[in-house]
């Protein structure tokens, strides 16, 4: 069996990247998601731009809105080195 080789890492993904990316993915404008998370939408382009930070509480209702989990949303780049075999 060959190796694990993970793919490489393409582009760095901000925290509001992350929620852009997600909500465009899923065809929804600020607006409407908006409408599903309560959040109103200056907020959420505040977040998309880097200027306000998400925060746990606010991950946790677009996570549910954008049929996600809150970590997709909270650690974008996160990186696990690969686990050695015994």
């Amino acid at each position: 069996m060959k190796e694990f080789r993970p793919a490489k890492k393409r582009v760095k993904v901000s925290v509001g990247e992350s929620v852009r990316i997600l909500r465009e993915l899923q065809e929804l404008s600020q607006s409407q998601l908006s409408e599903l998370t309560g959040i109103p939408q200056t907020t959420i382009s505040a977040i998309e731009n880097g200027r306000v930070n998400l925060g746990v509480e606010r991950a946790k209702v677009f996570a549910r809105a954008l049929q996600c989990h809150p970590a997709v949303l909270v650690f974008p780049g996160w990186e696990v080195a690969p686990a050695r075999a015994a």
